[in-house]
């Protein structure tokens, strides 16, 4: 479970922390006293609740919290104020709860006991990839259509790359190898970026790929993956690699080969 608070105090904030922590001490914290901070905060890992306080300066708790609803449907936000006046709004934003400033230990309780959507509900995690057989990428149960088949084909050697941060030059050598202009490349990569970004954001589902200035990854964690769970997993997994993998893509038969020695090595074991 991660937790993000953001209060205007910071004295504020490392309380609110601490009674978090002896609340829920497996829980991932994050604080914040500025709102624009905690966005881009949780623009890189998904929140389960958010305490916000209210009257925040810059950007306010209830309009970070509308920008959270949008990243993450299912966040539960709870807000701090000094008052009811802005109870209403809250309510308005389907919020989880509605704490009276100081938050003390048994209001927190209280709200954590009570949150609007269960965290157990959360555990199913809505990407799934599939890369035994043909790669495919589902949202929701759903797979996932992309405008153009080259962005899918971007997803794919990210969760082949297993979390690890993916250069520009990398992904134009895999999806091109030596084929045409490379200016033209670089045009065509930018168009891809833009369609893998555009369609992350229509399904809410900011955070999952990681970018950096030049590369990208896949946020591993965030997704459920065939792949992932057999290599962790071995003859404990759900999923059974069969001998074929992303068999659409030239560039995946070394990791293929990498399968095939890990999967006669176990039948060797058994």
């Amino acid at each position: 479970m991660t937790i993000l608070s953001v209060v205007k105090s910071a004295r504020d904030l490392e309380g609110l922390k601490a009674l978090l922590a002896a609340l829920l001490p497996e829980a991932a914290l994050l604080g914040f006293t500025g709102s624009p901070e905690a966005l881009a905060a949780a623009r890189q890992q998904e929140i389960d609740v958010a305490f916000l306080e209210a009257d925040m300066p810059e950007l306010t708790g209830l309009d970070l919290g509308r920008y959270l609803k949008e990243m993450y449907p299912q966040v539960n936000l709870v807000f701090l104020s000094d008052g009811p006046g802005h109870a209403l709004e809250a309510l308005a934003l389907h919020a989880s709860g509605y704490i009276l400033k100081p938050a003390g230990e048994a209001a927190l309780r209280r709200e954590l006991d009570d949150l609007r959507h269960p965290i157990g509900r959360q555990a199913g995690k809505r990407v799934f990839a599939q890369t035994f057989g043909n790669f495919e990428l589902f949202v929701d149960g759903e797979p996932v259509a992309f405008k153009y088949t080259r962005t899918k084909e971007i997803v794919a050697l990210l969760v082949n790359n297993r979390g690890a941060q993916t250069t520009n030059g990398e992904i134009i050598g895999s999806l091109w190898e030596d084929d045409g202009d490379p200016d033209k490349k670089a045009s065509y990569l930018s168009n891809l970026r833009q369609d893998l970004q555009n369609t992350m954001t229509r399904l809410k589902l900011n955070g999952i790929i990681i970018k950096q200035r030049g590369s990208m990854a896949i946020a591993a964690d965030r997704i459920e993956c065939d792949l992932y769970d057999w290599l962790s997993q071995r003859s404990q997994s759900k999923y059974r690699y069969m001998g074929d993998y992303m068999n659409q893509y030239s560039w995946a038969e070394y990791t293929h080969a990498e399968l095939d020695e890990l999967n006669w090595a176990m039948e060797d074991e058994a």
